[in-house]
């Protein structure tokens, strides 16, 4: 009965480091005033009647420090491309020169700074709810295991490993939202 106990645990670690994955990847999304091709990380391109994401059908470069390089392998894809970012609504129009599109980021203001560092919280707080369901279902699980015979010693340490974990993991979703603040203020 107790040999189960460390695979809950395993397990819940597991999904909680998958939470923080996701935030990491969310949060690289979210522009900080430099030009980082994986902004258009999601963005799907209409590619022959199916969509498929534009770096499989593009070249994505950075020129500067505030400019975007969309280099398309097939050049009838200018079109599609260039409305898909357009639809994005991701705050930046491209100009398309006839063989390549560039993306000209804006210099932020305060206010959308703000509004960007709202976003990263708003995303925290995803990812911290998502650690604490995590750590509902790895307690309800060991408390299933006393009912069937795990001691109840072992039970309430196990509750304590879990939570051990949750405070871990929730604090990792704290520095990484105040050095993402910190890299979106700073002009």
């Amino acid at each position: 009965m107790s040999e189960e106990v460390p695979s809950i645990i395993a397990n819940a670690e597991d999904h909680m480091q998958k939470a923080i994955t996701h935030l990491e990847v969310e949060l690289v999304k979210i522009r900080a005033g430099k030009a980082n091709p994986q902004m258009l990380d999601g963005l799907s391109v209409d590619y022959y009647g199916s969509p498929m994401p534009i770096n499989q059908v593009a070249n994505i470069s950075v020129l500067d420090a505030r400019t975007l390089s969309i280099q398309p392998w097939e050049k009838n894809m200018l079109q599609p491309i260039e409305r898909s970012i357009i639809a994005a609504n991701i705050g930046i129009n491209p100009q398309n020169d006839g063989t390549i599109i560039r993306l000209f980021l804006p210099p932020l203001t305060e206010e959308r700074r703000k509004e960007l560092v709202k976003k990263c919280h708003n995303e925290g707080e995803h990812s911290r709810v998502a650690i604490r369901n995590i750590r509902r279902d790895a307690i309800e699980h060991i408390k299933k295991l006393q009912k069937d015979g795990l001691s109840e010693d072992a039970a309430k340490e196990s509750e304590d490993d879990v939570q051990k974990l949750t405070d871990k993991f929730t604090s990792i979703v704290e520095k990484h939202l105040q050095s993402k603040e910190k890299e979106i203020m700073s002009v």
